[in-house]
């Protein structure tokens, strides 16, 4: 049998989002930057030279003397990047930039930002690339028949990581009697075989790099010995079963497919996990619910999984603190896609590790 691989070195928006939410106040300003990249039809981001335009002036205005001053080195910093060094095929851009030139962070994305914004505040605005976070999030997707197999990580709309391997051939023959019945289990053991290192390769990789969904496409043969070979530990992070022809779809299609998949797992799972918090709030098990309870489960860092609404302007409070607390105490936070699911709680709750007679 043959593997190959190839993994594209990048950083995972985890880890940026662990980074910048253990930044702490101080006196200098961060300015968070958030672009829709895309091309209009004809291949240029004007809109996206009007809004900083707009938005910079009008920030600028509100400051004077040395604020200002630093302000806008700060806007022509951002200005050189964007115009100089930003990928072309970028779809989204976040940038964080200290007026005191101590941070400048930039991340481009292969997926969009659905609305421009422009924050300048003590600490970096965090809840749209936590959002981006929680819609993209990085997966293993295996395509897999008897023969061949394509294991691909994907993460916020782009290949991060591929792996193949490559089984051995079995020629089908019309041979009767015994000789069939041996081929038939030469075949099988081959099959086997070739599932087992397929099966030991996810487990690597899903391993390596800590992820928590798979997505499975495979033809009728292979299923039931994969279903045979796939240990309890990978088989619970199995979020769909794709019945597919053999023939490998293009990359991109894969992508498309699996993460339409993944979408519609993650909204069933979002409506099971705010039911469970509500009860669990209701009979005052482990959840919390509204703003100020959940603030201060975050400050006594028992929260396990954040709900919190997509929809900003629906949370009835700090949607930034909410969102860095969380980070620093290496909760979930899931974004609910459908605000009306919290709408009675403030567009905000919590699934707790463990309890306090404080909250």
């Amino acid at each position: 049998m043959a593997t190959k691989s190839t993994t594209a070195l990048e950083t995972p928006l985890r880890e940026q989002l662990d980074r910048l939410a253990a930044i702490e106040p101080s006196d200098r300003s961060i300015i968070s930057l958030y672009l829709d990249m895309r091309t209009n039809e004809n291949g240029q981001r004007t809109h996206v030279d009007t809004f900083l335009r707009n938005s910079f002036d009008e920030q600028a205005r509100s400051l004077t003397g040395n604020a200002r001053a630093s302000f806008e080195r700060s806007v022509e910093r951002i200005s050189q990047y964007i115009g100089n060094q930003a990928p072309k095929s970028a779809k989204g851009l976040a940038i964080f930039a200290s007026t005191a030139e101590d941070l400048f962070e930039a991340i481009p994305f292969d997926v969009p930002i659905e609305r421009s914004s422009m924050h300048l505040d003590a600490v970096p605005h965090l809840y749209p690339l936590a959002q981006i976070n929680d819609q993209y999030p990085r997966y293993a997707a295996l395509l897999l028949d008897t023969n061949s197999a394509d294991l691909y990580v994907f993460a916020l709309g782009a290949t991060r990581r591929r792996e193949s391997v490559q089984g051995e051939k079995t020629r089908r023959t019309s041979m009767g009697g015994w000789s069939q019945a041996r081929y038939q289990r030469r075949a099988n053991n081959f099959h086997k075989q070739h599932i087992k290192e397929v099966v030991d390769l996810l487990g690597k990789v899903v391993a390596d790099e800590r992820l928590n969904h798979i997505v499975i496409a495979c033809d009728q043969v292979a299923r039931p010995f994969l279903m045979e070979q796939l240990p309890k530990h990978l088989a619970e992070k199995v979020i769909d079963m794709m019945n597919v022809d053999v023939k490998s779809p293009p990359e991109h299609e894969f992508l498309a497919e699996t993460m339409a998949a993944l979408r519609q797992a993650d909204a069933k799972t979002d409506a099971e996990q705010v039911r469970r918090m509500l009860d669990a709030w209701r009979a005052g098990g482990l959840a919390v619910a509204g703003i100020e309870a959940t603030l201060r489960a975050l400050e006594m860092r028992q929260v396990e999984e954040l709900l919190i609404t997509a929809k900003p302007d629906r949370v009835a409070g700090p949607v930034d603190e909410l969102v860095a607390k969380a980070q620093q105490n290496s909760a979930r936070i899931r974004f609910i896609e459908d605000d009306e699911l919290l709408g009675d709680v403030g567009g905000v709750g919590a699934l707790l590790r463990f309890k306090s007679g404080r909250v």
